[in-house]
């Protein structure tokens, strides 16, 4: 288990932190049945200093909602490249612990490997909760790419520093790709099926965006 720390954290400490943890990434969680699937998402009201986290909890495999929740509270960490775990993560938490379960799987709204220091907010949160997440990123962080096919399920690599740090797929014909990466608990090669079986529709999972329009309606 790793030590829990503060988040009153200067973003030079925050830097710091994230070299120490990202060594304690794992991709070996033992496997587990997934019926709950979780996405999340962060949205802020500017004017009041306010951030508005979201979860959507779906079944799985026919992602239907079956919970919810919203959590409002101060944003007490800057923007700052990079670190937006440190931003987003404590009222994320706040809005997990509203859920009457753990999901079995979480879908961020964010980068994990694919970071410039290999330690996203989808790492972070799942080595805080010892639980299986993924990175879905609408945009690139870091890294170099090919364009995947135009066609649904194709993908090419994302490198940094001769380093595969994730997928760029696509996750529906004809429409701008996304950017998958481990985040905690799963190999890359799950993180995609994951991410593709929560895909039927749209570009965004299923999941995110259920908790996008969630933050959408409560600003």
């Amino acid at each position: 288990m790793p030590v829990p720390h503060s988040w009153d954290l200067t973003p030079k400490q925050a830097v710091e932190l994230q070299k120490q943890l990202r060594g304690q990434v794992r991709t070996d969680l033992p496997s587990k049945p997934v019926s709950r699937v979780a996405g999340l998402d962060v949205a802020y009201i500017r004017e009041l200093g306010e951030s508005v986290a979201t979860v959507g909890v779906l079944s799985y495999p026919d992602l239907g909602i079956v919970e919810s929740a919203v959590s409002r509270s101060a944003t007490l960490f800057p923007y700052v490249p990079g670190l937006l775990s440190f931003r987003e993560i404590p009222p994320l938490l706040k809005a997990l612990g509203e859920l009457s379960a753990t999901p079995d799987l979480i879908l961020v709204d964010g980068h994990g490997w694919a970071h410039p220091r290999r330690f996203g907010i989808a790492c972070h949160l799942g080595l805080w909760l010892q639980s299986p997440t993924i990175g879905v990123g609408k945009s690139r962080l870091c890294g170099r790419f090919s364009k995947p096919g135009i066609q649904k399920g194709e993908l090419s690599d994302l490198t940094h520093r001769e380093e595969i740090i994730g997928k760029v797929l696509r996750t529906r014909a004809g429409v701008k790709p996304i950017f998958v990466s481990v985040g905690y608990g799963l190999p890359l090669d799950s993180c995609v099926r994951w991410v593709l079986g929560c895909s039927p529709r749209f570009r965004i999972p299923e999941p995110i965006r259920q908790a996008h329009n969630l933050a959408a309606n409560r600003k």
